[in-house]
């Protein structure tokens, strides 16, 4: 039986590997591994790709994070407000500032932060606010800038939504966002990578000397700094793969817009919950997450697989009832939407080059799961 998997990596290397290849070629015959031409072209081109005047690259979305925060003034003693429901690395990129994470739920149909909850629970100690862009669209920015105080930035975890907008407006522009090049996202790099995207032109130097041991020249270091480069082998990769980006996203659309046909019925039973896209958004569905309320979730994503479907949880546990954040003293019911929603959802496979064959029997395998 053929596996359908989660995310198709194979068949996404097949349509760059000669280009690929070529560039690699380049990058040891100029022996530039760190940084060089590849990583500047990069920049440059997907600063223009996601509409914004800055992209620094780094060497992962969690540093990305991180750095952004840091660019923000966000340190020790501070509070940064974040979704319940996100990647656990979200909250790490906070820990590693010296902040303290500040946790609100979602929307209950979107799964986005709940801009009311978020604007509620910013005080004297907040420094920032995290939205999350999860799965492939983007969080209410506009309603968080509408209502926060001056002390208070808006840091965007945009490490899902590449090509993404809401209302026109793209992650970073006007501000600073963080994404990750993991190999299973969008826009994916052949091991760990991220960027820093901004139009604040100090923003981005400062991002950049403190991912550079704190100096953008040789053994001058002006402020503390750590280790958080792009190579140029990574560069690469994501070069070629950018150039199929905007198609690749479209394809997503399209495949989701089956899935949603497909399971029509479905919903229509109750038996599942489709994913909803916020108003103004432009989604480029990096997962296409259904629920599935009154049955055992676990159960249904073993017979998913075992029925050679790659499905799988993004995300089991919200960030408060997992053993590292107990310490920020939050408890179950805290964040009801949230934790309802971290007990239903099912990510399907879902892929550019995801087959119509392949999704119907998708679902075909999940009906027989959910009996």
């Amino acid at each position: 039986m053929d596996q359908i998997p989660l995310v198709d990596l194979r068949a996404a290397h097949a349509e760059v590997a000669e280009e690929i290849r070529d560039g690699f070629d380049r990058v040891l015959a100029r022996t530039a591994f760190i940084g060089g031409e590849e990583v500047g072209e990069f920049e440059r081109e997907y600063a223009e790709f996601g509409g914004v005047r800055h992209c620094v690259g780094v060497a992962n979305g969690t540093d990305a994070l991180e750095l952004a925060l840091r660019a923000s003034g966000v340190g020790a003693g501070d509070e940064v407000v974040l979704p319940a429901n996100t990647f656990i690395a979200t909250a790490g990129a906070v820990a590693r500032t010296g902040a303290r994470a500040v946790l609100v739920d979602c929307e209950p149909d979107t799964l986005l932060i709940d801009p009311v909850a978020a604007l509620a629970a910013v005080g004297a100690a907040t420094r920032a606010v995290v939205p999350v862009h999860l799965y492939g669209q983007c969080a209410d920015v506009a309603a968080l800038a509408g209502g926060l105080p001056g002390h208070v930035r808006i840091v965007e975890d945009a490490a899902q939504s590449q090509g993404a907008s809401r209302h026109g407006r793209t992650p970073g522009s006007g501000g600073i966002a963080a994404t990750s090049f993991y190999p299973g996202k969008n826009l994916g790099a052949y091991g760990d990578a991220g960027a820093v995207l901004t139009d604040d032109a100090e923003a981005a130097a400062l991002v950049r000397a403190v991912a550079n041991h704190g100096g953008v020249h040789k053994y001058r270091h002006d402020v503390p700094g750590f280790n958080s480069r792009l190579d140029g082998l990574q560069a690469v990769v994501l070069r070629a793969k950018l150039r199929r980006l905007a198609a690749g996203n479209a394809a997503r659309r399209a495949a989701a817009a089956r899935y949603d046909e497909l399971l029509a019925p479905l919903a229509a039973a109750g038996r599942v919950v489709r994913p909803t896209t916020a108003d103004g958004n432009v989604h480029v569905w990096h997962l296409y997450v259904v629920r599935v309320p009154g049955t055992d979730r676990d159960e249904v994503v073993g017979k998913l697989n075992a029925g050679g479907v790659g499905a799988g949880v993004h995300y089991p546990s919200p960030v408060h009832l997992t053993p590292a954040y107990r310490h920020l003293g939050y408890e179950r019911g805290d964040f009801p939407h949230a934790e309802r929603a971290a007990g239903e959802i099912l990510s399907l496979p879902l892929f550019p080059q995801i087959t119509h064959d392949q999704q119907r029997r998708v679902v075909d395998v999940l009906v027989n799961a959910l009996g």
